[in-house]
């Protein structure tokens, strides 16, 4: 999306600064945590908040959606009429709002609360600490790379449990004769779930380096090797293997086709670690959670949530903003939000003794350097990221679309975008 003009003309009318004393305010929080899991894990926010001593409220407005949330975040903005905070992903999608003035310095609140030291990784941060000032909070690490399945599918099936993507896909026919959706997938969305998956097969086939230098840098020549392609052919033979159902199913209506062992498998970032665990499944014990895709190569990527806020004109508003802003990142709340929604606290010191096995796998991995993987939102623009989107689903509904004609198509988008 690009507001550039309409941002540049609302910014030079709303750069001002504010200094009066803080009274407890009501303040709008704009997200789309709206799964079951997420509401548990949201909600921990809004206790913690109408809680804080000084008579704040949490003003929920919850909008299924990150797509439609994120627009409606920016009309609000543009139009005069900013909410007090909004979700993000750590990326490109807000870049605007910071080259324009128009998201609230959190400098002080970060020094007070040390963020530098106790946010890791660096990359986590990075998404947040632009040009030496920090503009938003990261509240969590989401990682892609998952493979969800359910013991009670596999089981009936008399099947192994998957150690790694490979041994799934071999199972697959297996499932499927036994009654059973192999692979769980969903389309609402624009087929974010459709690319997501692609993306980590695609970088279960090519590694870190060269999913970063393809994304990152632009680099068409990994876009047309044969890795791409054969992650490429990988995603169209996993068609019919999943279900007629998947066109306008969202994520965690798809999950719960394996929480209830009606599928095998699914493809999907640690957002759905809070499903199962909303269920009273426990990871290990009650469901298998394949890390990367490969239990004996463990990733994890820099995916995950931040939360901004849009300056405005009162200055209690202010003043509420940023006690949400530490509040938010204070260890007794990084662990309730982040138990409950399946992610990682960004905080490094703080005990999560009380995490699933599932978890435990995913923070032994954040310790590796080697092992993290940048989030693609991180490189791509929204307009790019809709395209790339578009296209995947594009080459998965249509059954005459080659493995050749997309990666074309794809090598293109990645050598226009910005």
């Amino acid at each position: 999306m690009r507001y550039k003009l309409m941002i540049a003309a609302l910014a030079a009318a709303t750069a001002f600064q504010f200094s009066a004393p803080a009274n407890a305010t009501d303040l709008e929080v704009i997200h789309w945590w709206t799964s079951k899991g997420e509401s548990r894990a949201v909600a921990e926010f809004a206790k913690a908040f109408d809680n804080d001593g000084k008579g704040d409220k949490w003003v929920d407005s919850a909008i299924a959606l990150g797509q439609t949330a994120r627009a409606t975040v920016m009309q609000r903005v543009l139009g005069g009429d900013p909410p007090g905070a909004a979700q993000f992903n750590p990326g490109r999608e807000y870049e605007e709002l910071i080259k324009n003035n128009l998201l609230l310095q959190l400098d002080d609140v970060a020094k007070e609360g040390h963020w530098a030291e106790v946010i890791r990784p660096k990359k986590i941060a990075n998404a947040c600490l632009v040009d030496g000032h920090w503009y938003c909070v990261p509240v969590n690490i989401h990682s892609w790379p998952w493979g969800w399945y359910s013991y009670k599918a596999f089981d009936a099936a008399k099947l192994s449990h998957p150690k790694n993507f490979d041994e799934f896909v071999k199972d697959a026919p297996k499932l499927k004769e036994a009654g059973i959706i192999p692979f769980a997938i969903g389309g609402d969305g624009n087929g974010w779930q459709i690319k997501g998956a692609f993306d980590q097969i695609l970088l279960y086939k090519i590694g870190i380096p060269k999913m970063e230098q393809m994304y990152g840098k632009k680099d068409v020549d990994i876009v047309n090797s044969d890795g791409v392609k054969q992650a490429l052919t990988e995603l169209k033979e996993l068609k019919p293997f999943t279900d007629n159902g998947y066109a306008n199913r969202n994520w965690n209506d798809t999950t719960n086709l394996v929480i209830t062992g009606k599928a095998g498998l699914q493809i999907m970032g640690d957002w759905a670690r809070g499903e199962f665990a909303a269920a009273g499944m426990t990871g290990v014990k009650d469901f298998g959670c394949m890390i990367g895709l490969d239990e004996d190569n463990p990733i994890v990527s820099t995916d995950g949530d931040v939360v901004v806020f849009p300056k405005q004109k009162d200055p209690d508003k202010e003043a509420a903003q940023k006690r949400l802003a530490a509040l938010l990142i204070s260890p007794k709340v990084q662990v309730a939000f982040n138990n409950a929604k399946g992610s990682m606290p960004v905080r490094g010191d703080v005990d999560m003794a009380t995490a699933d096995p599932c978890m435990q796998k995913a923070l032994k991995a954040v310790d590796d350097p080697k092992r993290i993987a940048t989030g693609v939102q991180r490189f791509i623009t929204e307009d790019t990221s809709n395209q790339l989107n578009s296209l995947i689903t594009q080459y998965w509904a249509d059954d005459s679309m080659t493995a050749e004609a997309a990666q074309k198509k794809f090598a293109d988008i990645i050598k226009n975008s910005d």
